[in-house]
């Protein structure tokens, strides 16, 4: 039966393949859900499909002989079947490499990505060519040399012929039609869907230049993104089992499997089950992120619908030499050098000390800017805090620069090397210190060996210079020096007292940056006249020097001229990457506003409520808001010198910024009197609500605890979640929010507490009813009012 279906036409194979396939993929679909909703492996249509695919293979293949032949000179290439891909050489940096690339008409020349390189980085001369030997091996000869580059090592596999096929994949086949090699095992920096990513497989990043990459993927108990072999600046989800490959689906996700190739972990494009998307790949790009890309027909080009690390200023080193990392006005990340007046990347953009500094040093203070060594990478991380951290500098002959971050714990981080780079950005609270050398004296001190008992020598030098006329000379240009960078020094004072309109710095300490003190007449010019309102009674404003605030209107809140300043002083000296920052104040009359740091997505309320931007909002994410909000709270209630309430803290006071991270906004406003057990209990209630994506308040928090104890714990999940659930995680979340619920405040944990449950350092027990002794109390207390009445 094979050999006759092996002698048809071409044509008709192939028709008749894809008409097996069609079947094929309609009945296992059918079958698929007759399994209901229980756990999936794979595709079960794409299982059936690997397993028939070797039998046809010479349906969907145009088969390549022993002996053919690409060169760079004939400029020909080998195509898939459907012309989809194609193999063959490419120009690349003035020379040349060979690979496989996209081919499809519907794609132009221009965007035909290539998706497998030869040798990865491999380039040859303008003669080589890549020639499929008599003894089955593939050669690549390179004509600079004169040698063979590249081999596939198959001299002794018996290949009779070789396909590429329609995947992507090329492969070499011996007579029994059996993969003896393929490129799917060597991957360079690109995954095709169905191609399988093991764990002795790495993807490793482009070049930018003629030094290898050195971004690299790998599996190891998780995917992880690397710079060089042991900077590890990105991570997936960690999971109980060990992993066996990453697999990118057809319909844009990515999955890890373990060993009994179940699925574990899943991200997916934002066109995830797009139909209308025909071609996928993976990419670890040159910058160093891993990117999924999708092909539009509209507007004709790849388009990317999921990376790895949101803000590319994370990726390690993503400025190399070139300077720190920072966001144009366009919001696109640019290398800048702050060590040279120019401010603009250059070949190298070393730190200005040395250890040949022969005339002292001083600091230089960079705020809202995180810096760390990479050659070799940074690690000396010492508990200090921000003078002692600047002290541990100053006094060390090899420090050339450090960094303070006080994230809950106050760190400060050494560097010892000129190679430094890092990032810089508003909303970063580190400060980092620059060490350099102090300007050269103005003249050498003359040893006595070099002077004379002459009057005509003591006066000019033996080539015949005037020394005292060079001293003097030296000194006028010094003090002209001197006052003209006075004169710009002044001029650039005036001027930013001029931008600011007269704002004056109204406190200003070690742990936060100045607030500014503002006049209504301020507040109405940089809110546009309260034009633009993004909350209720908070407004969007753009300050003097472009930098984007929200305004909050709190008249409601009743608190005297002084006591509100005071106020605002503590909340500005509070500083927690998960607090949102205040930036400045007003307090003229009586009008009272709080101008905040700018979270471009707005409160989590409206993300949950917006039905676009609540895909965003995946259970991974949902959780990492969750921990995000109780690291902040805990911070209040524990962190600062002395305790902090939130005292209204719900989801329309949780901000996202631009990468869904959240910022708890609104503390410290005259709440202190109320006690931390309203915080944990409004914590429950918010993460109730996040978990179900309901707003009902304490309505939601009894319908999901009923459904809990029920056993029906996975129901009170929000439907929109779109992805894998984590039922540990789920389990873990409820019994610990149902504690914080608890009506008798006694039994409610503290936040630390909730903290080491989320995270999953500390267990939790089944919660009991939390609603009980409420309910009883609003009965008793309806029934007194009855009693009253008839009284």
């Amino acid at each position: 039966m094979c050999s006759l279906f092996l002698e048809l036409p071409m044509a008709y194979r192939y028709v008749l393949f894809h008409i097996f396939i069609s079947l094929t993929f309609l009945c296992t679909q059918a079958y698929s859900s007759m399994l209901g909703n229980k756990r999936i492996r794979l595709d079960l249509s794409f299982q059936l499909f690997i397993s028939i695919k070797f039998l046809l293979f010479s349906v969907s293949i145009s088969q390549i002989p022993l002996g053919s032949k690409l060169s760079v000179v004939e400029n020909n290439q080998w195509t898939s079947s459907s012309g989809n891909f194609a193999i063959g050489f490419f120009s690349r940096s003035a020379q040349y490499s060979v690979g496989i690339h996209f081919n499809s008409n519907s794609i132009p020349n221009s965007k035909q990505t290539v998706v497998w390189v030869a040798g990865a980085d491999l380039t040859v001369g303008n003669n080589s060519y890549l020639h499929l030997t008599q003894n089955g091996e593939l050669v690549l000869f390179d004509s600079n040399g004169g040698f063979i580059s590249w081999t596939s090592n198959t001299t002794n596999s018996s290949v009779a012929s070789a396909v590429l096929l329609d995947t992507g994949n090329f492969v070499l086949l011996n007579k029994k039609r059996e993969i003896v090699w393929q490129s799917f095992d060597t991957p360079t920096d690109t995954l095709l869907p169905s191609q399988n990513l093991s764990v002795n497989q790495t993807l490793r990043a482009s070049s930018r230049n003629s030094i290898a990459s050195y971004y690299s993927l790998h599996i190891k108990d998780q995917l992880q993104l690397r710079w060089e072999s042991n900077v590890v600046y990105w991570t997936s989800k960690s999971t109980s089992q060990p992993i066996l490959q990453a697999i990118l689906s057809s319909d844009g996700a990515l999955h890890l499997l373990d060993q009994r190739l179940e699925i574990v972990w899943s991200v997916f494009g934002a066109d995830h089950n797009d139909s209308d998307v025909k071609f996928r790949f993976l990419r670890l790009d040159a910058d160093g992120n891993l990117r999924m890309y999708s092909w539009l027909d509209v507007p004709k080009t790849w388009t990317p619908v999921w990376q790895a690390v949101e803000n590319q200023c994370d990726v390690f080193a993503t400025c190399g030499l070139c300077g720190i990392c920072v966001f144009n006005s366009s919001g696109f990340p640019v290398c800048k050098c702050p060590f040279t007046p120019t401010s603009e990347p250059s070949l190298k953009c070393l730190v200005p000390y040395g250890n040949e500094c022969k005339s002292g040093s001083f600091i230089t203070k960079y705020e809202h800017t995180f810096l760390y060594g990479i050659y070799p990478p940074n690690k000396t991380v010492t508990l200090a805090s921000l003078q002692k951290c600047k002290s541990l500098c100053q006094e060390d002959p090899h420090c050339t620069a450090v960094t303070f971050t006080n994230d809950a714990t106050p760190q400060c981080r050494i560097m010892k090397t000129q190679y430094i780079t890092g990032q810089s950005t508003p909303s970063l609270s580190s400060v980092s210190f620059v060490k350099r050398c102090s300007d050269p004296l103005a003249a050498l001190p003359i040893s006595p060996a070099s002077s004379s008992s002459s009057p005509v020598s003591s006066s000019f030098s033996p080539q015949g210079f005037c020394i005292p006329c060079l001293i003097g000379v030296a000194l006028g240009t010094f003090v002209a020096f001197f006052v003209i960078q006075a004169g710009i020094g002044f001029y650039c004072y005036k001027r930013r007292k001029y931008m600011r309109r007269k704002a004056s710095l109204a406190y200003a300490n070690t742990n936060s940056k100045g607030l500014i003190s503002f006049s209504f007449s301020e507040i109405k010019e940089a809110t546009a006249n309260f034009r633009h309102q993004i909350g209720p009674k908070m407004f969007k404003g753009v300050l003097p020097y472009n930098q984007p605030v929200a305004v909050k209107d709190i008249k409601e809140v009743d608190i005297e001229g002084r006591k509100f300043r005071n106020t605002v002083l503590k909340i500005g000296s509070i500083c927690h990457k998960n607090l949102i920052q205040l930036e400045g104040y007003c307090c003229d009359s009586n009008h009272r506003y709080l101008v905040y740091e700018f979270a471009k997505n707005g409160s989590l309320a409206k993300c949950i409520e917006d039905p676009k931007m609540c895909k965003r909002l995946t259970w991974g994410k949902r959780m990492e808001i969750c921990l995000s909000v109780a690291r902040a709270i805990a911070y209040l209630h524990t962190g600062c010198r002395e305790f902090v309430s939130h005292g209204n803290l719900k989801c329309e006071n949780v901000v996202l910024d631009e990468n869904f991270n959240a910022k708890v906004s609104e503390f410290g406003l005259g709440r202190d009197r109320v006690g931390g057990e309203r915080d944990v209990r409004d914590f429950g209630e918010m993460l109730v609500e996040l978990v179900s994506g309901r707003r009902e308040g304490g309505g939601a928090c009894e319908w999901a605890y009923e459904l809990w104890g029920k056993g029906e714990a996975e129901m009170v999940v929000d439907r929109r979640i779109e992805g894998g659930l984590n039922s540990e995680q789920l389990e873990r979340a409820l019994r610990i929010a149902f504690w914080c619920l608890q009506f008798d405040e006694e039994m409610r944990p503290s936040m630390g507490e909730v903290l080491k449950v989320l995270e999953g350092t500390l267990t939790v027990d089944p919660p009991p009813p939390p609603f009980i002794c409420r309910n009883r109390q609003e009965v008793e207390e309806s029934s007194d009012s009855e009693l009253e009445h008839r009284i």
